[in-house]
């Protein structure tokens, strides 16, 4: 069954490229998350993940980044205060991808989760990245991962991206991590 939007080009719902693609430069800037109480989210964001508090509208709203961004994540209430995460089986957010910079950095990634006890549903070495895969306190799905640098992405002998799944290195993963100083990082 082929579904068509009136906004989507001829074809693409077939699997067909898009005549003018979009622009290289092209990033997905934040991600509004629904939750149904803001301190138990800014309490894992913030106080496991380690994002900073840029802005706070009582109970009602919340956004977070990292670096001094306005926002890589907003938290509201606005539908959700109180309420259940969606059922399985139903359409939504599969999870959102936090992109660290360095191996090094998801390595301090796991250990804060690690020190948290926050469960992890799994661990991938994709080829091109490695990932760790949880959920937060309101059952989002959450990816936190670092790439690759592109020269040393597998390829195929014709130079054709070949992604895969294998189990990641926890311990190496955790090694690769940098040793904490000072008030924020005192073990």
């Amino acid at each position: 069954m082929t579904i068509q939007s009136k906004i989507a080009p001829e074809g693409v719902a077939d699997g067909a490229a898009v005549a003018a693609p979009i622009d290289a430069g092209t990033r997905i800037g934040h991600v509004h998350l629904k939750v149904a109480d803001i301190d138990r989210a800014l309490k894992f964001y913030c106080g496991v993940l380690g994002f900073q508090l840029t802005q706070r509208f009582g109970q009602q709203a919340a956004f977070v980044s990292a670096g001094g961004y306005h926002h890589h994540i907003g938290l509201n209430t606005w539908e959700s205060r109180g309420g259940p995460p969606p059922a399985p089986g139903t359409t939504g957010l599969y999870h959102l991808a936090i992109l660290y910079p360095t191996r090094a950095a998801l390595g301090d990634a796991l250990r804060r989760l690690v020190e948290a006890q926050i469960p992890l549903e799994g661990a991938s070495d994709h080829g091109v990245s490695e990932a760790l895969y949880l959920r937060d306190p309101d059952d989002n799905g959450v990816e936190l991962y670092w790439d690759r640098p592109r020269e040393h992405w597998p390829r195929t002998p014709d130079g054709e991206l070949t992604m895969f799944t294998r189990r990641l290195d926890l311990m190496s993963l955790l090694a690769a991590a940098p040793e904490r100083t000072g008030k924020s990082g005192e073990a």
